[in-house]
Order: structure tokens, then C-alpha cells, then sequence
């Protein structure tokens, strides 16, 4: 990117001329000491305080539910600040609106990382969006960690992009539970891709193709911002489709589901967890629709999809209470929602990774961290995490699942799986995990 490039040249000269005096601050590497032996914070770093950042649509086409889960991660960094912090260190969290346009991810992330000087970006939201940013936040050695987003792009290729770390299932092997679950379950259905037109749409295809290769009988794409679908509905509709797999973005959801309505195309539905929030969409089809539908989580009943981490319906799940609990005491205003849910989630992987990185963490530390340990940690995720130094990669499995009363009934049992033609297994160890009694996790340092 062109501002990289600029701004990379413009401390070439300066990165050169203090790299001898770094040095002999520092021994053989790492960062300088103040001259009485203590080691000089990182950047974001005081003695009381940690300053992380993020890129979120708070406005626009994408803010319906999105602009919720940095309200989740505030109030659970506010939990954590009012148990004393991390190693005695509070977490701010700032947060820049990006509207879900790539120029302007690059604007503002900008400013966090030369403005604002966060120690790391934390779960910067999209598939077009993060993919703006992502070099450059190598390029400057700023971790940039658990991206919300399951492209391939933020963990399979870790040379290439050390610092930064993917957080929920990847697009991919969601596509692969899904492309197996049809070809078990609906092996004569005629299937049609709606995609979003970028890595999420592409990396879902690639994994359903390994299994549905031959039953796939048309594939329509759409552009973020463009909201009349209506000739890609069309197309699915004159090839006969009767199972839609949709890898789209919630707005697009509701979109489909209104413009299948007025052409009267009736197919079943399969929407990647990404879309398929009962209420939100309910809510979005009221609003798209002028009030001609009305609003109701119930308006998905039958609609097929996965779920990796126990939301609003999971009346008996402790992490449920716990997201409860964290909300009523440091919340802002409305009541808890998945996409809350999501963003305390990620933030409770976020203090573990600080945790590990020890007393003094720094910018490396924490990357090696969890490269170490990221594997182990636990959390309310349905599977395990495949952080180590050749992935970086987030969950790894999840489940099917039927929605019904705005609620998922479990299809399978929890399925993982990972990239490439790695097979799909059961398991529910990570499923088994409970938050700690005062819902603070308590990792060790990394060794």
C-alpha cells in the first residue's frame, strides 16, 4: 500500500541511525532499559495501562450487529480493569469507525497505530476491510490479534504475515462441515452459492466444493454495498435450485430472504454463522421490508447453520451467565446480544494472550505467547484454538445446527476439522470448558 510504503521510507533513515544505540541498550536484542535496569515499556504500554485499538462499521450497510461487539470487548476489559487489571495494568480499548469501507480501515488505522501508538490492533472487523491493513500492521510489527473474520488470509501463512492472528472458524472449514453435512443429509438437493465477492465468499466455496462438488448446479456472487441482489436471486431461481448455501455478511441475508420472497422462490436455506443471527436479520427484514414483514427471530425457522460459541439461546451454559453478568455490571445501554457475546468472547482470549506474555509484556511477547500456549487456552469456543508457530489460525471446529424460535437445535456434534483435505472429527473437548468462578482466567506466563 502506498502510505506503507511512504511512511516505511520516511523512518528508514531514522530506524538506522538509532539502531546502534538500541543495541548496546539492549544487549543482544529485545527492548532498551531506562539506565537503572529496568526494561522501557513497549509501545501502548505504562505501568498502569495497556492501549489496544480496533477498526469497526459503527455506521453504514455492515453496523446492524457489528457495531455491538466492541460494546462486548468494553465491558469485559471494564470487568477485568475493576478485578485489578492484567498483572496490574488496565486495558483501553479504542475503537475508530470504518463503515465498512476499505479506504476508510486504511484511514483509521493510521491513526491508531501513529496517532494513538496502540500496543496491538484487536479484533478489527471484515473480510475487504482487514485485508486493507493487514501489511501494513506487519510492515510495523503491531500485533494484530483474533480478527473478526474467518479468512484464511489472517493464519495459514504465518511467515508471511507474522503478526497477526486469526480468532473464529475459518471460512474454509466451515464451508467443509457444511459441504459434508449436505452431501450426508441432502445428497439429491440441487445446490446454489450466494457469496459475498471476496476471501469469505471464496474461502466458503473452496470448502464446500470438497464435498459438493457435483451437486452444485449455479454460483452468484455480490458486492458489499450494492443491495439489490435481486438478479443473482434470479439466477439461482432458473437453475432450479432447492438448498441455498449462503457466505454472506447479515444485511445480505435479510436482503435474500426479502427479495426470494417477492419473486416467490421458495429453496431451503443454509447461511454460514457469519449471516444468520435470528434477531438481527428479523429485525433487518422489518426495516429493508418497510414493516410489510414484520420483525421476528421466528422468520429463520428452518434455516440450517453453525454455531462455535453458546449465545443468547444457551440458557444453561455458564459462560452465558458469566457475558450475563459482565454486561448488567459494565455494559452500556440494550441487553446482551450474540454479537456482544462475540466480542466478550474474543476479549477473554485477549487477556489470556496478556496473561502469557508475562509482567513485562511486549509487542513480540505476546505473538510468542501465543504461538507457545495459544493452543491450550480455554474459553467458551466449541473447539479448540490451533495457535502454534505454523498457524495461526483460530477455532477449529463447530457445529450444525436448525433454527427454530430464534433458537439452534444441534444437527451433529461438535465437528473440527482444518484446512486443506485434514479430516472432519468429532470432538467436544473444548465444549466441556467453564469460565472460573470470578470470570477471569488465570494463565501462567509463557516460559
Amino acid at each position: 500500500m502506498q502510505r506503507t510504503r511512504t511512511y516505511r521510507r520516511a523512518t528508514e533513515l531514522v530506524g538506522l541511525l538509532t539502531a546502534a544505540a538500541l543495541l548496546a541498550a539492549c544487549g543482544a536484542g529485545g527492548r532498551p532499559d531506562d539506565g537503572e535496569g529496568r526494561t522501557t515499556p513497549d509501545v501502548g504500554i505504562t505501568e498502569d495501562t495497556i492501549k489496544i485499538g480496533a477498526h469497526f462499521p459503527l455506521t453504514g450497510v455492515a453496523a446492524p450487529g457489528y457495531s455491538e461487539i466492541p460494546g462486548g470487548h468494553k465491558a469485559y476489559y471494564d470487568y477485568v480493569n475493576a478485578h485489578g487489571g492484567v498483572n496490574g495494568r488496565k486495558i483501553e480499548y479504542v475503537v475508530k469507525d470504518d463503515a465498512y469501507n476499505p479506504t476508510n480501515t486504511s484511514s483509521v488505522t493510521d491513526e491508531l497505530v501513529l496517532k494513538e501508538e496502540i500496543f496491538g490492533m484487536v479484533a478489527g472487523l471484515g473480510t475487504p476491510t482487514h485485508t486493507a491493513v493487514v501489511d501494513f500492521l506487519n510492515a510495523e510489527k503491531v500485533p494484530d490479534l483474533m480478527v473478526s473474520s474467518g479468512s484464511l488470509m489472517w493464519g495459514d501463512d504465518p511467515a508471511k504475515r507474522p503478526w497477526t492472528f486469526g480468532w473464529q472458524p475459518d471460512y474454509m472449514i466451515e464451508g467443509k462441515i457444511i459441504g459434508q453435512w449436505v452431501k450426508e443429509n441432502m445428497p439429491d438437493a440441487k445446490v446454489g452459492l450466494f457469496l459475498q465477492d471476496d476471501d469469505f465468499g471464496r474461502d466458503g466455496e473452496a470448502g464446500v466444493r470438497k464435498y459438493l462438488d457435483e451437486q452444485i448446479v449455479e454460483t452468484v456472487k455480490y458486492t458489499p454495498g450494492n443491495t439489490d441482489v435481486a438478479p443473482q436471486l434470479a439466477k439461482l431461481q432458473a437453475a432450479k435450485v432447492d438448498l441455498v448455501l449462503g457466505f454472506n455478511v447479515p444485511s445480505y441475508t435479510a436482503l435474500s430472504q426479502l427479495t426470494a420472497m417477492k419473486i416467490n422462490f421458495r429453496p431451503k436455506w443454509f447461511y454460514s454463522n457469519v449471516g444468520s443471527d435470528p434477531s438481527l436479520v428479523g429485525s433487518l427484514l422489518a426495516r429493508f421490508s418497510e414493516g410489510k414483514v414484520k420483525g421476528s427471530a421466528g422468520l429463520l425457522d428452518g434455516v440450517m447453520t453453525t454455531e462455535y460459541i453458546p449465545g443468547t439461546d444457551a440458557a444453561d451454559s455458564e459462560w452465558l451467565k458469566l457475558w450475563q453478568k459482565v454486561w448488567d455490571e459494565h455494559g452500556g445501554e440494550g441487553e446482551l446480544t450474540n454479537y456482544k457475546i462475540y466480542g466478550m468472547s474474543q476479549a477473554y482470549t485477549f487477556v489470556q494472550a496478556l496473561q502469557a506474555a508475562g509482567d513485562d509484556p511486549s509487542r513480540e511477547g505476546v505473538v510468542r505467547a501465543l504461538e507457545k500456549v495459544g493452543g491450550s487456552l480455554d474459553g467458551p469456543g466449541l473447539a479448540p484454538f490451533r495457535y502454534s508457530k505454523d498457524s495461526h489460525l483460530g477455532i477449529s471446529g463447530m457445529e450444525v445446527v436448525r433454527l427454530k424460535d430464534g433458537k439452534g437445535e444441534s444437527l451433529t456434534p461438535v465437528l473440527v476439522t482444518d484446512i486443506g483435505d485434514a479430516p472432519i472429527k468429532e470432538d467436544d473437548s473444548a465444549a466441556k470448558d467453564a469460565p472460573p468462578a470470578d470470570g477471569i482466567p488465570d494463565v501462567q506466563p509463557a516460559s
